[in-house]
């Protein structure tokens, strides 16, 4: 059992906590028994588990665990009343087609709204999720908390959102942008086959030079007095529109 903050293992587990790092080793932390499980359950290539002095877990074959002290395991975990249970899983190294159903975040930095879109597109029966430069990491703490899993559901793209707007143009997918400025009501506009969402930056929306390249504009009317949506709740409104 490991007991010192010092040991070399542990100090890998920390750097995790990092985006830096969880890019140079392709690997991230998953923490909690519901998240353990799904990974678990899913295709997604599980490395290690780490488990507290203590905690009852149901020990699959073939995947090596380390048992770890209270103290050591309090420092690897990031919420503030851990189960006892995390896992080191690898990234999986996908390469990208266009679908018939894709949500595009722009600059989305709420981890909590992240990991909302993700589930929620999981939810809806999306294909895939691209997340676009300045949106906080897929592999984030509380964003892989806030997807309930759903981040082992569907694939997760992450880079310059124009790089992937043209193989979907060129693929027939029809790309809708949700901005104020010269849109449609979203019930006006039906649906095609193929088809994408993007939404945006929290406080500043879609950048202009993306919205440019988006086939149609579309909002979603308030009818009360707020101000505005949410964006994981405009995105969902959106996405079972577009399923519809």
């Amino acid at each position: 059992m490991l007991t010192s903050l010092q040991n070399a293992k542990v100090k890998e587990w920390k750097k995790l906590h990092k985006r830096k790092y969880r890019n140079q080793s392709a690997q991230f932390l998953v923490e909690g028994f519901h998240m353990v499980e799904e990974v678990l359950k899913s295709s997604w290539e599980v490395k290690e588990l780490i488990i507290r002095e203590g905690t009852e877990f149901p020990l699959p074959e073939g995947i090596p665990y380390t048992l770890v002290s209270p103290q050591v395991f309090t420092a690897i975990a990031e919420t503030e009343t851990p189960q006892g249970i995390a896992a080191v899983v690898g990234k999986e190294n996908r390469g990208f087609e266009p679908k018939a159903l894709t949500l595009m975040i722009d600059a989305v930095q709420d981890p909590g709204n992240v990991g909302t879109l993700i589930r929620t597109a999981d939810a809806a029966g999306f294909d895939q999720v691209i997340l676009g430069t300045g949106s906080v990491d897929a592999y984030n703490d509380k964003v892989l908390r806030a997807t309930q899993g759903s981040i082992f559901h569907i694939p997760i793209f992450a880079g310059d959102l124009e790089e992937y707007i043209q193989p979907l143009k060129e693929a027939g997918t029809e790309i809708w942008a949700s901005t104020l400025e010269d849109a449609h009501p979203f019930q006006q506009l039906q649906p095609t086959g193929k088809s994408a969402i993007i939404v945006g930056n929290e406080g500043q929306g879609i950048q202009q030079h993306i919205v440019r390249q988006a086939d149609k504009q579309v909002y979603i009317p308030i009818y009360g007095q707020a101000e505005s949506l949410n964006v994981a709740i405009a995105g969902a409104v959106l996405m079972y529109h577009l399923k519809s």
